[in-house]
């Protein structure tokens, strides 16, 4: 194995988009893509096995979705790093990840060039957001205290009902963009209000409007 290359285990539950990827970054002489897995628990695995310097994660997975997998790598693997891949062009995601430990979080429309980057930047230690939410997150950060209140408390699924509703779709329509059943829709919705201590379904529209979670 060339030392002098950056090693990275591929972790998506898409085969597909796992060679696809793998062979993308392949092409750039300065990475080399030492394993693959399919879910949380395979990619601790082969991060153990392969002693990878950086561990490339899609943000949904079958076991838990991107922070989730980061918190239970770094519990067995401290001085691991992360790079979080995401179709979600969100802050709030973006700080799931980081505070679960992740040192990179990259939108997968932003391109191969985006993820070169972060990975480059995560090797030497340093912290990479994907450039057009970096601002957000430092507008959020700089807001007035109380903004975003319990957002924190949401499950990746709850987030994403909370996203549709507040583009003011109704249930079953979040329940066909999710891929899940009415039930299980309204179940994540009761949940959501309960953790928000929202009444309603106008509370929720305007819960998601108000801070900015319908992108």
């Amino acid at each position: 194995m060339d030392q002098e290359k950056i090693t990275v285990v591929l972790a998506d539950d898409h085969v597909m988009v796992r060679q696809g990827l793998g062979q993308a970054l392949e092409e750039h002489n300065g990475i080399q893509v030492v394993g693959q897995a399919g879910n949380g628990a395979e990619a601790v695995q082969r991060m153990a096995e392969t002693n990878a310097d950086i561990l490339i994660c899609d943000y949904t997975m079958p076991d838990g979705d991107g922070p989730a997998v980061t918190a239970r790598l770094l519990r067995e693997q401290p001085g691991a790093k992360v790079v979080v891949l995401t179709m979600h062009d969100n802050i709030h995601y973006v700080q799931k990840a980081l505070d679960a430990g992740a040192q990179a979080f990259v939108v997968k429309s932003d391109g191969l060039a985006d993820l070169i980057s972060a990975v480059h930047a995560v090797k030497e230690g340093r912290t990479w957001i994907t450039p057009r939410l970096s601002e957000k997150l430092a507008q959020h950060v700089r807001g007035p205290k109380g903004r975003h209140v319990g957002l924190d408390k949401l499950s990746q699924r709850e987030f994403e009902l909370l996203r549709f509703m507040g583009r003011g779709l109704s249930l079953q329509e979040c329940s066909q963009m999710m891929k899940i059943s009415e039930s299980t829709a309204s179940t994540y919705r009761a949940r959501l209000m309960t953790k928000l201590d929202l009444a309603s379904t106008a509370q929720i529209i305007r819960y998601a409007l108000e801070n900015g979670v319908t992108a």
